[in-house]
Formats: C-alpha cells, sequence, structure tokens
C-alpha cells in the first residue's frame, strides 16, 4: 500500500477542520435563531395578555369607538365589529405576528438564510411591543373616526379637516388609512398594466365607503397612515414585502415607457402625525449575524430582493394642530 504523501494529508485534514468550523457555525446560529424565536413567541403572548387585561390604550379605545358608532350609525354595526377585531388577538394585526413567526419556525436554517431570519425575528419583536402596537391601531381607530363623520377624534394624527384643509394628498374615503396595508387588502392588476387596491373578502364592505384606488394615483397622493408613514417594517411580512416591491417595479417599468417619472409611495413620509411613542420614530433593528445572506427569506422559502423591505426610520414629527380628545374631532 502506497503512503499518503504528507501535502495530500494536510490538505484533507484542513478540508476536514474547514467542515467542523462550517457545521459548528451553523449549529450556533440555530441555536441563536431558536433561542430568538423562543424570546419572540413570549413576546407576543405577553402583548395578548396585555390586550386581554385592557393595558393597551389605544385596544380599549378601538372598542369604544366601535361601541359608540354603532350606536351612531346602527347600519355600521357588521363593519364597526369588524373593525374592532383589532383590538384582540383574534385581529389581522396580531395574528399577522403570529402567523409570521410561524413561517420562521418552519424554515430549515442555513448560514445563507440566517440573517433574513434574524432579521424577521427582530422586526416581529418590535412589532410585538405594546407601545408599536398602541401606535399601529391608530390607523383602524381613525377609519372609525372618519365613519363617524367627526363625531369622534383622530387618534396619533392631524384632525380629518384640518387634513382637508391642508391639501396634503387625495381624499378616498373613510378607511384610506388600510388602504396598502397588506393584512386588510392587496394590489390586484387590472388592464393595462394598471393595479388598484381590492379588500380581502370580510373587508369588501369598504369597498362602498373607499373611492377606488388605483396604485399609479395613491403612490404619488396618498394620504398619512400610521402604517405607510411609520409601521411598514414591522407589520409587514416578507412575502409581503415581496409583493409591495412587486407592484412597485411594475408600475415603475409602466411609467418609463411612457417617458414618464414615478416615484415610490413610501419615498418621503406624509406630514400628519402626532403623539406617537418614541419607538416609532425609532428605525428599525438590523441584526449582524454568522454570514452575509445572498437571498433574502420569504414564507415560501424563494430568493427576494433585499430591497423589498424598507427601513421606517427618520424622526419626523408634525407641528400641524391634532385632535384632541374622544368626541367633538372635526
Amino acid at each position: 500500500m502506497s503512503m499518503i504523501k504528507p501535502w495530500k494529508l494536510i490538505s484533507l485534514l484542513f478540508i476536514l477542520q474547514l467542515l467542523a468550523g462550517c457545521e459548528s457555525k451553523l449549529e450556533q446560529t440555530q441555536v441563536t435563531i431558536t433561542q430568538g424565536i423562543t424570546k419572540t413567541q413570549g413576546d407576543i403572548d405577553r402583548l395578548g395578555q396585555a390586550i386581554e387585561r385592557g393595558s393597551v390604550r389605544n385596544a380599549r379605545l378601538l372598542a369604544e369607538y366601535a361601541a359608540v358608532l354603532k350606536q351612531q350609525k346602527p347600519e355600521l354595526t357588521r363593519i364597526a365589529n369588524l373593525i374592532a377585531e383589532d383590538a384582540t388577538r383574534q385581529g389581522p394585526l396580531y395574528q399577522n405576528l403570529t402567523m409570521r413567526l410561524g413561517d420562521v419556525q418552519s424554515e430549515t436554517v442555513t448560514l445563507e438564510n440566517a440573517n433574513a431570519l434574524l432579521d424577521e425575528i427582530t422586526r416581529i419583536q418590535e412589532a410585538a411591543k405594546l407601545s408599536l402596537f398602541n401606535d399601529a391601531l391608530t390607523d383602524p381607530i381613525n377609519v372609525l373616526a372618519d365613519m363617524s363623520d367627526g363625531q369622534l377624534a383622530r387618534v396619533g394624527a392631524i384632525s380629518q379637516m384640518a387634513e382637508k384643509s391642508g391639501g396634503d394628498g387625495t381624499d378616498y374615503g373613510a378607511g384610506s388609512q388600510m388602504v396598502g396595508n397588506p393584512n386588510y387588502g392587496g394590489w390586484q392588476s387590472g388592464s393595462g398594466g394598471t393595479s388598484f387596491w381590492q379588500w380581502y373578502g370580510m373587508y369588501r364592505m369598504f369597498g362602498d365607503l373607499t373611492n377606488r384606488v388605483e396604485y399609479s394615483n395613491w403612490s404619488r397622493n396618498r394620504r398619512y397612515s400610521y402604517y405607510s408613514d411609520y409601521g411598514r417594517s414591522r407589520y409587514t411580512s416578507p412575502k409581503q414585502s415581496v409583493q409591495q416591491a412587486a407592484v412597485e417595479t411594475r408600475t415603475r417599468k409602466s411609467f418609463q415607457r411612457k417617458g414618464q417619472s414615478f416615484s415610490s409611495p413610501y419615498a418621503k413620509k406624509r406630514t400628519g402625525s402626532a403623539g406617537l411613542s418614541r419607538s416609532s420614530y425609532t428605525p428599525t433593528k438590523t441584526v449582524s449575524s454568522y454570514a452575509k445572506p445572498k437571498k433574502s427569506f420569504t414564507s415560501s422559502n424563494k430568493p427576494a430582493s433585499n430591497k423589498a423591505t424598507s427601513n421606517t426610520g427618520s424622526f419626523r414629527n408634525s407641528g400641524s394642530r391634532t385632535s384632541r380628545g374622544v368626541s367633538r374631532g372635526k
């Protein structure tokens, strides 16, 4: 039997050490992600318990607004009850967090997708914070406020009258704060390459209150909403981010073919926020991990552009007047 040459033996030992190092690195990454999932599940559970205890102020207020609106306009009882679900564990805002964490748990962890998984865990953890979830509830609250014809005041935003008089954006009708939020509907492709907003089945009643919204017009003329201006990074799943990016890319290409310029609907924040928590003005945290990701995580385990998720970043507090109190929000 011929002896193994020294250089071949050294090469073999090096390869074995390299493989052992990679395995150790992957194991460490898997442990880190498992620990992150456990912590995040605890954060979501504590948020749910706080909602049930009545410790989330805007959850209580949302239920109160729904009760007032039902008395004022009994014909809107069904839609008021539907919106009020956001003040419970059964609401789409809370359920979205649990589904996203489930998507992370179902992923096979690799060094290639580790960063994306850790980033998603961080975003869910932030979204489960009481202060941020409380702020996110201002959109459904303000939908009910607008439906009350000014009898209920907006929260965390300038009044409906001030917004209209300021001419900042287009009035799409009651419910416009939820347009663009994938928890309530999605952009559908129409004829001629245009996209329009379509409510999910349970929210189709909004179609009677909100004017038809085309993406190209909405992207230029949308008004302030918490989701679009501050909450999108934290309250959007990776898969939803990819879908949003696809609509934006498709619209931009359509504009370019016509020789027209196009700006992202999220290129700048709209004025109108007021009294939000400090957490909402704080940029989303980024995670440094064990490897540079070549793919972004999506629930379908497909590669996605890192551009699909944006930072909700910079501090900007409107000096415009706000509506105060529960009633007389004009």
